[in-house]
């Protein structure tokens, strides 16, 4: 069947890594439409930001790297990042005009003779390249542990995370060993009637602010393993936890006196192996996310090792897509340079 639309390449995503992508491919003389269309499902500019919870302001963010060609500045430190970061991303598209549709959910990715074919449920685009730039917001991990299904209370992710408005006077079991966790715990604390912390593996704090060498060194962790094959490892294995003043109160206070995973869960708390019972109204599950890729299955990109193979942001088993936002490239500074490379590398396979 022919596809609605052709085009050299189909960027699926317009967050960071995506609108990256599109700069490049925008300076390599990719023509807008004809040469290039950028697929995305939000309904508004700013990729996973816009959907940051609001008291997730500038200054408790790691970091947010300019996109190439405009400076990102210095925003008013107390504004949410959802607003400040999506504000950003709106005015790159303008500035650069860049050929972004939404909101189109990509439903598959299949290879039909010389072109991969982008599929929505309204609409098919047949590329000869695709860069898929979903990250992984629309992935939260929710790791099961017995009992999970007969407590009586709410369990959330920091996905569905809002404010502390639903956790005031309540027992609350915050689960993670990442950033957010941490940040969430911090902000919610204070509101409610009991926050207890418990994480799989203690958590290793680092005494120093985050810095752009600090990101390269846990991108250059995760590019091993991806090109091994292997899944990426969760941000807070490869980056550690940063000491700010914050946290530190935090840790001086006791609210970050972590406890180690519990053993199951019952209808009003967790236990321990030993016995010990945590009563909890409210499981608040800060485990991270995982790669939102399931568009690309119909490839069968898995290797033995349950990763996707890659060298760079090149797929080693189908050379005409690039991942960027996946591994490595899943930060805001790996994935500025994930799309010039994809960028590079795909003006060299159609030979422009």
């Amino acid at each position: 069947m022919k596809a609605d639309h052709e085009v050299d390449v189909a960027v699926i995503g317009a967050g960071q890594a995506g609108l990256s992508a599109a700069y490049h491919l925008r300076r390599a003389g990719f023509a807008n439409e004809a040469g290039f269309v950028v697929l995305d499902h939000g309904k508004r500019p700013g990729g996973a930001w816009q959907y940051r919870w609001p008291s997730l302001v500038m200054e408790k963010v790691h970091g947010v790297y300019d996109l190439p060609g405009m400076a990102f500045g210095v925003p008013d430190p107390k504004l949410p990042a959802a607003e400040v970061v999506s504000d950003y991303f709106g005015r790159f598209e303008r500035t650069f005009d860049l050929p972004v549709h939404r909101p189109v959910d990509v439903l598959s990715v299949n290879a039909e003779g010389d072109r991969l074919v982008v599929a929505s449920a309204a609409e098919t685009w047949a590329a000869r390249a695709v860069i898929s730039a979903t990250g992984t917001w629309d992935r939260p991990f929710w790791p099961y542990y017995p009992g999970q299904e007969t407590f009586r209370g709410r369990q959330l992710h920091t996905a569905d995370y809002t404010g502390v408005g639903d956790f005031r006077n309540k027992r609350v079991v915050v689960v993670g060993g990442g950033a957010s966790a941490v940040q969430l715990l911090l902000e919610i604390a204070p509101h409610a009637r009991s926050a207890r912390w418990v994480t799989r593996r203690p958590p290793v704090w680092r005494d120093e602010p985050f810095s752009e060498d600090w990101g390269r060194e846990a991108v250059a962790k995760v590019d091993r393993r991806v090109r091994a094959g292997l899944p990426p490892e969760s941000v807070v294995s490869v980056t550690d936890l940063a000491v700010t003043p914050e946290v530190r109160a935090g840790l001086d206070a006791g609210i970050l006196d972590r406890r180690p995973m519990f053993e199951r869960i019952t209808a009003d708390g967790v236990v321990w192996a030993d016995g010990t019972f945590e009563p909890a109204d409210i499981i608040l599950w800060a485990t991270g996310f995982r790669a939102a890729i399931d568009h690309l299955a119909p490839l069968r990109l898995r290797a033995s090792g349950g990763g996707i193979r890659m060298d760079g942001t090149r797929v080693v088993a189908e050379p005409r897509l690039h991942l960027i936002g996946y591994g490595p490239s899943a930060s805001t500074v790996g994935a500025n340079r994930a799309g010039r490379a994809a960028v590079t590398e795909i003006r060299r396979l159609l030979g422009r």
